[in-house]
């Protein structure tokens, strides 16, 4: 089973986020970027089933040479190989702009399977899994909270605000799991050694054949957050409920 993890490089979570003032998108030079915490589940879930059907985990990253960090880091946790997408053009991509230069490098690849996180944690737009799937032209499942394979096809408990679904999908198929999907494995020094001769191909537009692939989203201007407003407190006089009432009803919340 040729498994493919989608990763990323992100400014650490545990830190407060700056804006660049000239673009407005988010600071990635000369502060602390990590491997996005999400993706470690990805590519433990990749792992296990590498693991379990035979095969090779392949790590896919779109991101500057910096990048390259994030790579090093999945191939120490047992990857076999890295494939890093760096690119002038692309800087400040959108989503869309990146599920399309992601696709490309994986079906570049060839995949069985393709495992991503819910969603990055420096832009939460949650949608890049399944537009990857669309330009793939294969099944997403998405939220999974556990994943079994026969090597042909995929079950997956899928976890929702009402509970869990079951659901069947045959390969290939882009999955995107959840934080705790499984408890990822630390990097062994062995591992971290090995990881240093391990191949990475380093490509860019051209070489995936998307030459004048112009990001479709631009920041245009980035205003502060309105300060809270105080609230009103309402003092129990014996017209209380009365208030609270008239306060939902001019509301339209009843």
């Amino acid at each position: 089973m040729n498994v493919v993890v989608c990763v990323k490089q992100v400014p650490d979570p545990n830190s407060v986020g700056q804006l660049d003032p000239s673009t407005h998108n988010l600071r990635r030079d000369g502060v602390e970027v990590v491997l996005d915490p999400g993706d470690e589940f990805g590519i433990e879930a990749g792992l296990q089933l590498a693991e379990a059907h035979g095969g090779t985990v392949t790590v896919v990253t779109m991101a500057p040479e910096k990048g390259l960090d994030a790579i090093r880091k999945a191939l120490a946790m047992g990857a076999a190989k890295g494939v890093l997408v760096s690119d002038p053009s692309l800087a400040g991509a959108d989503a869309l702009t990146t599920a399309k230069v992601l696709a490309a490098a994986i079906r570049r690849e060839g995949f069985d399977l393709v495992i991503t996180a819910t969603e990055s944690t420096d832009g939460y737009t949650g949608v890049v899994p399944q537009a990857l799937a669309e330009y793939l032209g294969v099944p997403a499942v998405t939220f999974a909270k556990a994943i079994e394979s026969d090597g042909s096809s995929l079950t997956v408990r899928r976890q929702t605000e009402a509970g869990y679904d079951n659901v069947e999908a045959v390969l290939p198929a882009v999955v995107s799991v959840t934080a705790g999907v499984n408890e990822p494995r630390y990097p062994s020094l062995r591992g971290i050694m090995a990881a240093k001769s391990k191949p990475v191909d380093r490509l860019s537009v051209a070489d995936l054949g998307l030459d004048g692939l112009v990001p479709g989203q631009a920041i245009v201007s980035v205003q502060p957050a309105e300060q809270r407003k105080a609230g009103e407190v309402v003092e129990d006089d014996g017209t209380g409920a009365h208030r609270v009432v008239e306060f939902l009803a001019a509301k339209k919340v009843i």
